[in-house]
């Protein structure tokens, strides 16, 4: 199937099933991130795409499970595909502290699942652009595996410039499980390489998605890190 017919087909999909939007059902479908009764966490939650992803693939509600959506802004939970595991928290994710967002975790042991759509808002400036979301994607890596400390590598001048984006935060243990998945979005720069050669270091698979179902020009691209080590 050619490109724009795969496109098309999660369009339809996730238009038919009622979902937000297509990226995260098309990625979930693709990767399998989100297991049976998983503890999900979504930072930039709104619309509420993954939170509906997210809770769908929670399985039965004796499976248990929890979906926590944070968002600077107010987000009102989707009437469709969610149920009572899903809940938002207004609160601004480059300010909150490891030990918060532990808090929200079932028996406070970490989630299973960090999920980070955060974007700037687009100003036109590419370079400007791309460096905001590189600091909004520090900010999700930082939360997922504690401190980032970085040793003499062809990467750590690049994350270096973004490492102010995770301070100050005492905690150095990160609220991502074990063996759990991590996706962090960006829009397309040179520095999405270093972070890639880290994550390769901290996780068992890295891959990058650029979305066939968004519009040709558009320069998102998520980083799926699979099994934390």
């Amino acid at each position: 199937m050619a490109a724009g017919g795969t496109a098309d087909f999660f369009y339809r999909e996730s238009l038919r099933l009622g979902y937000v939007a297509r990226s995260a059902f098309k990625m979930q479908k693709q990767h399998k991130l989100i297991a049976p009764g998983a503890a999900v966490l979504d930072l930039g939650c709104a619309p509420g795409a993954w939170l509906q992803v997210a809770c769908q693939n929670l399985g039965p509600l004796e499976k248990g499970g929890v979906v926590v959506g944070v968002d600077v802004h107010k987000v009102k939970v989707p009437s469709a595909h969610c149920d009572s595991r899903v809940r938002t928290v207004r609160a601004d994710v480059m300010t909150m502290m490891k030990q918060q967002a532990r808090a929200m975790s079932p028996q406070e042991r970490g989630f299973s699942v960090i999920l980070s759509d955060m974007c700037p808002p687009v100003s036109g400036i590419t370079t400007k652009d791309g460096a905001i979301s590189c600091e909004l994607g520090m900010r999700a890596l930082s939360l997922a595996v504690g401190k980032i400390k970085l040793k003499e590598s062809d990467y750590s001048e690049i994350l270096e410039k973004y490492l102010s984006s995770t301070e100050p935060d005492p905690d150095e243990d990160g609220v991502l499980r074990r063996g759990g998945n991590l996706v962090m979005k960006f829009l397309e720069n040179e520095d999405i390489s270093g972070f890639g050669k880290f994550c390769k270091v901290k996780f068992k698979k890295v891959s990058l998605l650029r979305p066939k179902a968004t519009r040709p020009s558009s320069r998102e691209i998520y980083m799926i890190c699979e099994g934390l080590r």
